[in-house]
């Protein structure tokens, strides 16, 4: 008997997207299916974080279709927020609330979206926050945080909305070369445990190993999809190839 194909967690379909007369995706379909590690790649203002962040709708588009789990996700309304709430989003700058304790950054969600109890909600942070390694940091503020602590509470964050999938938009660009590493450990240990993620990174090494497929993106458009290992030593296109030779004359 055929094997029935599984639903993706997220489907893009023909997806274009213009600021002003800037085409900055064109015609862009890519699946995301459970369990998956997508990494997408490719020299700045190529629209890799436009793309990450149209699949939750915080970038609008032009034309084409989204769906969550084979639902279409609509502009607006209810329904885009309960569809919205299966998706996480970890951003470059953290975007944790100032004048809140880590404790309450983390448990504002499930308290007001989920409707989870405060004594469970809290329970629950205190845990996803030791998983990410900040648990001695919950009662202070961001400000008294290192960037990559923040980062990691940033995780957490999106962990305790129980996300079928986690989007990171370049989460290490804006920290010290010194923690970058302690939040892809995080991110790593995520993708061993079967988190589906998409991830903007500039970070190759770290795609080279947690990616099961690397989409390689240039002027809104995706140029190349495959494994890791398969885009790292052997890419199809002169542009890749271009791409990844200056990193490497980068890293000399």
């Amino acid at each position: 008997m055929a094997k029935m194909e599984q639903t993706p967690v997220i489907e893009l379909r023909h997806i274009d997207k213009h600021f002003g007369s800037l085409h900055v995706l064109k015609d862009i379909s890519l699946k995301v299916n459970k369990g998956e590690v997508v990494v997408i790649i490719g020299p700045s203002g190529s629209g890799k974080s436009t793309l990450c962040r149209t699949i939750n709708r915080l970038e609008t588009i032009d034309s084409g279709e989204i769906l969550i789990h084979g639902e279409i996700l609509p502009e607006e309304g209810k329904k885009l927020a309960q569809l919205r709430s299966e998706v996480g989003m970890v951003f470059q700058s953290f975007n944790l609330f100032a004048h809140r304790t880590i404790l309450d950054n983390v448990t504002m969600g499930p308290i007001e979206v989920l409707h989870t109890p405060k004594k469970q909600a809290r329970e629950e942070a205190l845990k996803l926050l030791k998983r990410v390694g900040v648990e001695n940091q919950a009662e202070k503020v961001p400000a008294q945080l290192s960037g990559g602590q923040q980062q990691r509470v940033a995780i957490a964050r999106s962990l305790a909305m129980q996300p079928k999938v986690i989007l990171f938009d370049e989460p290490t660009s804006a920290l010290d070369p010194e923690m970058i590493g302690e939040v892809l450990d995080v991110m790593t240990e995520l993708a061993g445990d079967g988190m589906t993620m998409v991830i903007v990174t500039h970070e190759m090494n770290f795609a080279g190993r947690v990616a099961d497929r690397i989409i390689f993106m240039d002027q809104g458009s995706i140029l190349e999809e495959n494994t890791p290992e398969e885009f790292f030593t052997s890419p199809k296109t002169q542009r890749a190839r271009d791409f990844l030779n200056t990193l490497k004359e980068r890293d000399k």
